[in-house]
């Protein structure tokens, strides 16, 4: 909690960053550009002047497949032989992979509507097949090959001969769980993979990163220079399910070094007043029906997150392939005594069932957090009023005492008026058509950043090394990491982060300031109707299936911006926990309630008031965008 004798200084200094944004300019303001698939329009050259655009595009688990076969099983041969009905631009809602007429469309759908509207782009991993075919069993050769046709794509799409780079935007691509061979087994560095990855993606890595990627697959990019850098994570070192390694505790883990890293980097940031986005493939779920982490490094993360709030924008996942978010809580933190969740499922493939038993624990979860106060229904709002009335202007006289303790002790119980006590991880669903393939582009505040340098137009050889000799990384006296007191406790045997200084203004994912994550939307590809237009024309025209000319339109599934049911004013924090407050309600408002009528109820036995299912539409939503909205609605109605 911050003391109150610094907090009117702190808001006056948080209030000169935390302008108002105004607003940007629409991503699909210019005809030529409407994202209606038109094969006809195609993007002007790219403009190396061109200032920020505010926004971003998240991607994440292609899978490509060069044996998929479009007419053949989806349930016994992953797609690769036999008859069925696997489609032409992929078998929606099956567990086969990608074909590369998805892959293909999916960048064309990118150039046209998205290359000259978007500042970097975000690759979490997951770019070669599964090996589900014992028939095709997958090679080193095959994994390398299809990681390098992602790759060309990417620099095909955002290439650009007037930029040093080569590229008018930076790629920062990470390392997935199925981009090696044997897939989830990533064994201490250097090693193969560090290696071919570091030739794969030599456009993407900054030159004075290279050894340090070498090293263990993790590295730094200045997306805005001086400004923002993405942190890649190798979060095949912190999996549950890689053998090969154990944890982040000992010295001699890779998992260890890799935290290690991230705190130098981070202690770097900060001293320069930069931010930082992390992004890695595997996301770190943690909750009574799913562990993807091994739990030290969980621990660790938990902390670094927590400890560097001022710098850290927000973090990026995929692997899971639904979409959703999960809260870190710091009050979980006890690296000296940490316990690892006995009956929590650390496999790698869950199924549909499981992955709905996992989002139940999330909602468990999250109805366990401190509950607001009843007059305290909108989180955000309130938060907004306590800081600008309460304690600024000395307003609320009109509040009664008790009420206002019941909302002090409430806020203090969530880290304070910006909920410091939690950080968020986004997963973004995939496109690989487990459910529809989707792609999700985030919007953020470029408030003030009008004049800033552009990544394009300048050179690796402008960018700033790494150089940690200014850095203050000593040891921190003994602590209480779970309560974040001076308790006396065993030493650990680690550099505990320093967190921000008292008089420090919340960071970018907690009030809205410039690099604020504002919104983002969720874009997707509807196969089912996609391939049925494909099958019409191959029977009006009895042409072969390489000449069939469907385009692949991606279309908006939800805005949070726009979004009546979510109703995030931002992306930080603090809406989040109000989120999942609202998803976690068993007893929701009236406007958060979905009324339906229960049929299984017999006729005649009781009044129609009596049959009503009054549901929790926020959960509701939530679960079905989960899973890109293929879940039909009697199967929504028995999961929810």
């Amino acid at each position: 909690m911050i003391p109150r004798r610094l907090l009117h200084a702190l808001l006056l200094t948080a209030s000169a960053c935390a302008t108002p944004y105004p607003p940007q300019i629409p991503l699909f303001n210019d005809p030529s550009s409407s994202p209606n698939g038109d094969r006809d329009s195609t993007s002007s050259g790219t403009n190396s002047s061109r200032a920020l655009t505010g926004r971003f595009l998240h991607i994440t688990d292609f899978h490509p497949d060069s044996h998929y076969k479009s007419g053949t099983d989806i349930d016994d041969s992953a797609c690769h032989r036999g008859h069925g009905s696997a489609g032409y631009f992929g078998a929606e809602g099956s567990d086969c992979d990608t074909p590369f007429t998805l892959v293909n469309e999916t960048f064309r759908w990118i150039e046209n509507n998205l290359k000259d509207k978007v500042d970097f782009v975000v690759w979490t991993g997951d770019s070669a097949r599964h090996d589900s075919d014992e028939k095709f069993p997958r090679t080193e050769e095959e994994v390398v090959r299809l990681n390098q046709y992602l790759t060309d794509k990417f620099v095909d799409t955002f290439r650009s001969e007037e930029s040093p780079r080569g590229l008018s935007i930076p790629v920062v691509p990470t390392i997935g769980n199925n981009d090696i061979l044997p897939h989830n087994i990533f064994k201490d560095g250097p090693n193969r993979w560090t290696k071919k990855f570091l030739d794969i993606w030599k456009k993407f890595i900054p030159e004075y990163q290279r050894h340090s990627f070498v090293e263990g697959g993790w590295y730094a990019v200045e997306v805005i220079p001086n400004k923002l850098a993405v942190m890649s994570l190798n979060t095949m070192y912190f999996f549950e399910s890689n053998s090969a390694v154990d944890g982040c505790a000992d010295k001699s883990e890779p998992g260890y070094e890799h935290m290690e890293w991230l705190r130098v980097q981070l202690e770097l940031l900060r001293s320069r007043h930069m931010k930082a986005i992390l992004i890695g493939h595997v996301p770190p779920a943690r909750s009574s029906a799913k562990r993807n982490w091994d739990e030290t490094c969980w621990q660790k993360y938990a902390l670094w997150v927590n400890r560097y709030r001022d710098v850290i924008v927000g973090s990026l996942y995929g692997h899971m392939n639904i979409d959703h978010f999960m809260l870190q809580d710091s009050h979980q933190v006890d690296i000296v005594d940490s316990q690892s969740s006995a009956d929590a499922d650390s496999s790698d493939e869950i199924s549909i069932q499981s992955r709905s038993e996992y989002l139940s624990s999330l909602r468990k979860d999250w109805g366990k957090m401190p509950t607001p106060p009843d007059d305290m229904s909108d989180v955000v709002g309130w938060m907004d009023a306590w800081l600008e009335e309460d304690f600024v202007t000395g307003a609320g006289g009109d509040i009664d005492p008790q009420g206002r303790k019941k909302r002090r002790r409430f806020l203090e119980k969530i880290g304070g008026p910006w909920a410091e006590r939690y950080s968020v991880s986004l997963v973004s669903p995939s496109v690989v058509p487990n459910y529809f393939p989707t792609l999700r582009v985030v919007e953020y505040n470029i408030t003030g950043l009008e004049d800033a340098a552009i990544w394009a137009e300048s050179s690796s050889a402008d960018e700033t090394p790494v150089d940690d000799s200014d850095s203050d990384l000593s040891d921190e006296p003994s602590i209480d990491l779970k309560k974040g007191g001076k308790k006396k406790k065993k030493k650990p045997d680690f550099k505990a982060p320093k967190p921000p200084s008292s008089s420090t203004p919340p960071g970018p994912a907690y009030s809205n300031q410039p690099l604020t994550w504002l919104s983002y939307t969720q874009y997707y590809a509807n196969l089912t109707k996609i391939n049925h237009e494909v099958s019409k024309k191959q029977e009006s025209s009895r042409a072969e299936s390489s000449g069939v000319d469907v385009p692949v339109i991606f279309e908006v599934e939800y805005d949070t911006k726009e979004d009546d049911i979510y109703k995030m004013k931002d992306l930080t924090v603090k809406s989040y926990f109000q989120l999942a407050v609202r998803i976690a309600d068993k007893n929701p408002p009236k406007d958060d309630t979905l009324v339906s009528v229960d049929s299984s109820l017999d006729d005649g036995l009781l009044e129609p008031e009596q049959k009503k299912k009054h549901k929790n539409r926020v959960w509701r939503s939530f679960f079905k965008r989960a899973f890109v909205g293929l879940v039909d609605d009697d199967d929504l109605d028995d999961a929810v």
